[in-house]
């Protein structure tokens, strides 16, 4: 995993916008903390190569090379692309501590991670909401603007 500076290319746009441009489960997920039902989501169980993206603001969250089956019904990543594309919150709204995921450019929310993963690759599972993202194939990386993460399927 990389460290970069927060770019200002992926910010959050407008309410007015958001509610416009998303659906209203996306809009329920990623603006009011809401958590989509195990295995209903678009990218659970889906296993193609390319990056996975905040669908508020485009900014590259994941990669499916750090992709794996938890068994959860949510799709779970080892490790973000980069450690600051995400912050970190303790979320108590339930009866224990749970660490929530949001993205740093347009604060959305994107799941939870927890200290279950795989050891071999670092010991945390991200279990995030595929409301909360959008997929990007490999073979559109350079036409969508994400030419730059080309190499992590090379």
């Amino acid at each position: 995993m990389t460290e970069t500076t927060k770019s200002p290319q992926y910010s959050k746009p407008s309410d007015a916008e958001l509610r416009e441009r998303l659906t209203p489960e996306q809009y329920r997920v990623t603006q009011h903390e809401g958590t989509e039902r195990a295995f209903t989501g678009e990218y659970w169980d889906y296993d193609g190569d390319g990056i996975y993206v905040d669908v508020v603001s485009g900014e590259p969250l994941f990669s499916s090379a750090d992709k794996y089956d938890a068994g959860c019904g949510w799709p779970s990543f080892t490790r973000p692309i980069q450690n600051s594309t995400l912050t970190e919150n303790t979320d108590y709204k339930i009866s224990y501590a749970r660490t929530e995921v949001r993205s740093s450019g347009a604060d959305s929310h994107l799941g939870h991670v927890f200290p279950d993963g795989p050891q071999d690759q670092g010991g945390l599972r991200y279990c995030i909401n595929s409301a909360s993202l959008r997929f990007v194939p490999a073979e559109r990386l350079e036409a969508e603007g994400y030419g730059e993460y080309r190499q992590l399927f090379s």
